[in-house]
């Protein structure tokens, strides 16, 4: 499912759900904001007063112009979510600002970062502008919502309310950090009540919290389409091809270690059809029986069937040598000549595959 729409459900059950209920108040009547304070007990001149506690005392030196009862907003803090891959959130701050540490090391972070914001403002059909000459303040146009009731031609707007957000960068001096932090800088509203060009602290906090999260999430679905592109160029990538050893004998070379490719190489033999009957360490080279394997019936049906190499069943010696870094792997017949190009190239289609352990890992 595109990651896009799968959002966009998970927003529309949300506001489904939430469309008939106040999620910003509690829920039960609110008695208790009219309850008065009990005044001190009187007692009467001449009795003793009783003893009384301060353990628990709460003091009134408190903020009594906040809300109280059905207007205390009881939803819970909105906070950024570090769902990109090496992103982290600077623990006890309420402002919405995340950092990402380098994992692309080919690409520069701010670069790919600034892209995925445009990306994001692109797909919601807002502009960015840059502030100044260094690319590291942004500030984004207009983001317009409308409550529409009504139909068709009789649809009438209820309320519109409009924003816009200020983008700002900071990295670190070695450039392997880079910091995001997202501000609302203008905000507009327009209902039945009025115009008001003011919003709620806590409704800002989550509108900064819920832009920089878009953006989060962006930089994550373009990390994954690197790390899919990546895994596409090594499934095409050739790691054998056809040239010379240092003997300029025609040969295979494989871009593969030579301890690691000689290890690996009785896996190749098992599958292709090879048998080893003996070996020289030293001198990295193998003795090997071939006999053609036979694809039976159900190893066709269930997709279990090896590619066959059409050589000659007799014997050979693949005989290993290290290239810098790379290894020549040359094929000797029974009376110790190289096989020729001609034949490499015949059978380079299923060599190829075999020598890369393309299937085996």
């Amino acid at each position: 499912m595109n990651r896009r729409i799968f959002y966009f459900s998970l927003l529309s059950l949300a506001v489904t759900g939430c469309g008939s209920v106040n999620n910003k108040s509690a829920m039960g009547d609110f008695e208790y904001a009219k309850v008065k304070e009990a005044k001190q007990i009187g007692v009467p001149t001449g009795l003793n007063k009783p003893e009384v506690n301060a353990k628990f005392f709460i003091s009134d030196d408190i903020n009594n112009k906040g809300p109280i009862g059905q207007d205390v907003d009881v939803r819970a803090p909105s906070l950024v979510l570090p769902v990109a891959s090496s992103s982290r959130v600077v623990p006890g701050t309420m402002n919405a600002k995340i950092w990402f540490d380098q994992i692309l090391e080919d690409t520069d972070l701010k670069d790919f970062i600034t892209e995925a914001l445009r990306e994001q403002l692109a797909s919601d059909g807002v502009e960015l502008t840059a502030i100044g000459t260094d690319d590291n303040v942004f500030e984004s146009a207009w983001y317009h919502e409308e409550d529409v009731s009504g139909y068709w031609l009789f649809k009438t707007v209820d309320s519109s309310e409009s924003m816009r957000f200020n983008y700002q960068f900071e990295s670190k001096p070695h450039g392997r950090s880079v910091a995001l932090s997202v501000k609302l800088i203008d905000y507009m509203r327009t209902d039945k009540n009025g115009a008001s060009k003011t919003m709620d602290i806590i409704d800002k906090q989550r509108a900064e919290m819920a832009m920089l999260n878009e953006v989060v999430a962006q930089v994550d679905f373009k990390y994954r389409l690197q790390q899919r592109e990546n895994r596409l160029m090594r499934a095409n990538q050739k790691f054998v091809t056809i040239g010379e050893n240092a003997q300029a004998e025609p040969a295979y070379i494989a871009e593969i270690d030579i301890e690691m490719l000689w290890s690996n190489m009785p896996l190749f033999f098992t599958d292709y059809g090879f048998e080893i009957t003996d070996l020289n360490e030293s001198k990295k080279i193998y003795f090997v029986d071939f006999a053609k394997p036979e694809n039976s019936l159900w190893s066709v049906i269930w997709g279990d069937d090896v590619p066959v190499i059409d050589l000659d069943q007799a014997k050979y010696q693949f005989v290993l040598n290290d290239e810098q870094g790379k290894t020549s792997v040359t094929i000797y017949d029974a009376d110790g000549n190289p096989l020729p190009v001609e034949v490499l190239e015949r059978i380079f289609p299923v060599m190829e595959r075999g020598l890369s352990f393309r299937d085996a890992f």
